[in-house]
């Protein structure tokens, strides 16, 4: 049995905002929603670069599809830094990612920020992301009960959001399994935050065409007052049978080679006909910031390698045809006899120089990863060459791996590549706060009123130091 998303996707400005700051795609395979934040100029930004990084994986078929959201949000907040570093007005942007990839008969869910997931399933209606905020975290604590959460001063106060940060995201991923009939809401909290759950679900339950509940809900928001840009994904899970690839359903024509050039080098309004030309390819919506973004060419690409890693990204599932792969050696004629010893001896001479080039070059490279049960630095790379290590230890923190939650402690635990010494050292200090975020917010000791604290792990008093 195969599976597919059947979607739509809805966007508005609301009643306050001069911009939509807001972006969305949904296709047969990926649901993304990205909710920029950054004052006047960043969040558009942040939002349309963060979603026009991830279009490239709705496809059919993804290799390593439990990792490939994580991984490629992970590489879009790599993009936010160039941005910034490009643009120092951007300073400060950040935005919320809640994205889901359909592989086969599973859901890949990668969710940070405040915008949320719900789902309908054998008549459950549910929540299934975790706010990131600073009430959510009061409310799991006990401090404050679930209703206060709604109107508390502080109640969209972020804890985690993709940014302008050196430091990798802490994401959420979870892996749902997916089954016919299963709907889904994607939102940004422009909608929950003037629309309740009981309505939202009312929708979901009693419409059956989603074009018309995406339509209604953005609706009932503006009619509340719509304070902020509401965006709203929904899609359904369907049967589908298992065929060939989707021709191209628009004619928007194909950048030619010149083009294509153009975008590995960063053009913008190349990179916005390759983006247009890729889509074009297989039924979709794109709607908010995003889709303004691909309509004016205004796609945030700053670097050669930003560009680079995009067109790659869109390109890397196209393979040439078998008559345009030739075989090296059958296209040139007869070879001397030298040749062959000759080119052995370049080729060994040539393994020796860069095995010693590339051996210190490691020594000029830094990570991340476990020592002894901590957090530690390393110099060089993870590898071994025969009975050689092409690393040693530059430093251990206080850091244990148990005090990660499950995400960072793996990202650790398979290294984490740094930039220079203080990139590594910037990691650290960003896990650490992590790790500190873990640990129980204690009250202090009044009388017998303590009693029934959580306690404390013994870990925390190290690092709380």
């Amino acid at each position: 049995m195969a599976l597919k998303l059947k979607f739509a996707a809805l966007s508005d400005v609301g009643r306050v905002r001069s911009k939509n700051d807001d972006s969305a795609y949904v296709g047969e395979y990926l649901a993304v929603l990205a909710d920029g934040m950054g004052g006047h100029v960043g969040g558009d930004v942040a939002s349309a670069s963060t979603v026009l990084d991830l279009i490239h994986l709705d496809r059919r078929y993804t290799p390593d599809p439990q990792n490939a959201l994580p991984d490629e949000i992970q590489a879009a907040n790599l993009v936010l830094n160039e941005l910034v570093g490009a643009n120092p007005k951007l300073s400060g942007m950040g935005t919320t990612v809640t994205s889901l990839l359909l592989s086969e008969e599973t859901l890949h869910l990668a969710h940070i920020g405040d915008s949320r997931a719900y789902r309908l399933k054998d008549g459950v209606f549910e929540q299934i992301s975790r706010d990131h905020t600073f009430v959510q975290r009061l409310v799991e604590e006990g401090r404050i009960r679930p209703e206060e959460a709604s109107v508390h001063p502080h109640k969209n106060v972020l804890l985690r959001v993709l940014g302008d940060s050196d430091a990798s995201p802490e994401l959420d991923i979870q892996q749902l399994p997916a089954a016919v009939g299963e709907r889904w809401l994607l939102c940004s909290d422009g909608l929950t935050d003037v629309v309740p759950d009981e309505i939202i679900e009312k929708a979901m339950r009693t419409t059956a065409d989603l074009e018309e509940i995406a339509a209604d809900l953005v609706a009932t928001t503006l009619h509340n007052g719509a304070p902020d840009n509401v965006t709203i994904v929904l899609f359904d899970i369907v049967e589908t049978p298992d065929l060939p690839p989707i021709q191209a359903v628009s004619g928007e024509p194909e950048p030619d080679t010149g083009q294509l050039t153009i975008a590995v080098e960063g053009d913008i309004e190349a990179s916005a006909s390759l983006i247009r030309h890729e889509i074009s390819q297989r039924p979709h919506v794109l709607v908010g910031a995003a889709d303004l973004a691909t309509q004016t060419g205004q796609i945030p690409v700053v670097t050669q390698s930003t560009g680079e890693r995009r067109a790659a990204a869109l390109l890397t599932h196209r393979s040439p045809e078998a008559g345009d792969m030739l075989d090296p050696l059958e296209s040139h004629g007869p070879r001397r006899r030298w040749f062959l010893p000759a080119l052995l001896t370049l080729m060994s001479v040539l393994v020796v120089i860069v095995g010693a080039w590339g051996y210190l070059w490691t020594q000029t490279q830094y990570f991340v990863a476990p020592k002894d049960g901590n957090v530690a630095i390393y110099r060089g790379v993870p590898q071994e060459l025969g009975p050689i290590s092409l690393s040693e230890v530059e430093s251990v923190s206080n850091i244990p791996l148990e005090a990660l939650p499950t995400y960072s402690r793996q990202r650790v635990e398979s290294s984490l590549y740094a930039q220079d010494l203080n990139h590594a050292q910037a990691m650290v200090h960003e896990l650490l706060v992590t790790a500190k975020q873990k640990c129980p917010v204690q009250a202090p000791a009044k009388d017998d009123q303590n009693n029934d604290q959580e306690p404390v792990p013994a870990y925390c008093e190290e690092i709380m130091q």
